[in-house]
């Protein structure tokens, strides 16, 4: 099939692109990878009028990392992002999800910002950025930028924070404080579809490698990424006796997914809690210094 007619825009800098976005207001769309914007279009579930190709903005192909975090501008490929070693020391967690999008050659063209942009509840970058309490810098004509915790940008199903006119220049994903450890998981069909569920984990100890902070955020388990706080039912155990059945169970009962052709509500939640509770318990082993990972394989199930 083929898209709908629009107008084409390639804008050679950052203001030129915000001018454009500003005079095609709700009409416009931007093209960064393309990944998932021209399928849409293609099936005519999208038909923007404006389509602002931002792919000669270089300036925004930017992966700074330090002891904060990691800021990653909006043309940074997930590839790019992926072998990284900076980005990958300051917040590792970016790299294991990065490992489960989709196949090489769509990580090699799609870029991390417009997978935050697109809200997919099913995809791995939203469910990272909201575990981890980072932002999407927003920027429009005339010079204002806001920046967005990801609490409040993920709205709904495809739906953002992003309003008509404005242009997402940069995510940023913080780092971690001492003693932290993190973890993703995942199950799908095939290796490199959507996940039928998944869990981003981060865990915090204390000196005594006792869990403070345990908390996650689950794929595909509601219209936007759930993010779940459990360090109450850790009850400040040793990383290395928690109760990650309860823990598992806690998640669980904290889920609302929905059926589709690919699993029940009741497997989709069942499955959620059993990857949270692995995720979880992979990110306090990481904390705790023990560099033993089991991975999805070779895990016990978690009830």
């Amino acid at each position: 099939m083929k898209p709908p007619p629009f107008d084409y825009h390639a804008p050679r800098d950052l203001g030129e692109a915000l001018a454009v976005l500003a005079g095609a207001g709700a009409g416009g769309k931007v093209l960064a990878g393309g990944q998932s914007l021209i399928p849409l279009m293609n099936m005519r579930l999208a038909a923007p009028a404006h389509l602002v190709d931002i792919n000669r903005l270089t300036g925004l192909a930017t992966i700074e990392a330090d002891a904060g975090g990691v800021r990653v501008g909006a043309l940074a490929r997930h590839a790019a992002v992926e072998r990284s070693a900076d980005a990958a020391r300051a917040q590792p967690l970016l790299r294991s999800a990065l490992r489960q999008v989709a196949h090489p050659v769509i990580r090699n063209r799609g870029t991390v910002v417009g997978s935050l942009v697109h809200a997919d509840p099913a995809a791995e970058l939203p469910a990272v950025l909201a575990v981890l309490g980072g932002s999407v810098r927003l920027a429009r004509h005339g010079g204002g930028q806001r920046d967005v915790p990801a609490g409040e940008f993920f709205t709904g199903p495809l739906e953002s924070a992003l309003r008509p006119g404005e242009l997402a220049v940069s995510a940023f994903f913080p780092a971690l404080p001492p003693r932290a450890g993190t973890a993703f998981r995942e199950v799908a069909r095939r290796h490199g579809d959507y996940a039928m569920a998944g869990a981003a984990a981060v865990v915090v100890l204390d000196e005594d490698l006792r869990i403070v902070s345990a908390r996650v955020a689950c794929v595909s388990a509601g219209p936007v990424p759930v993010t779940i706080d459990v360090s109450q039912v850790c009850d400040r155990r040793p990383a290395a006796s928690a109760d990650w059945a309860a823990v598992a169970a806690a998640v669980r009962d904290r889920v609302d997914p929905e059926a589709d052709i690919h699993a029940t509500a009741d497997y989709r939640r069942h499955l959620t809690g059993v990857l949270a509770g692995r995720a979880l318990r992979a990110a306090a082993r990481e904390a705790a210094g023990d560099g033993r990972d089991a991975g999805e394989a070779g895990e016990p199930s978690d009830g």
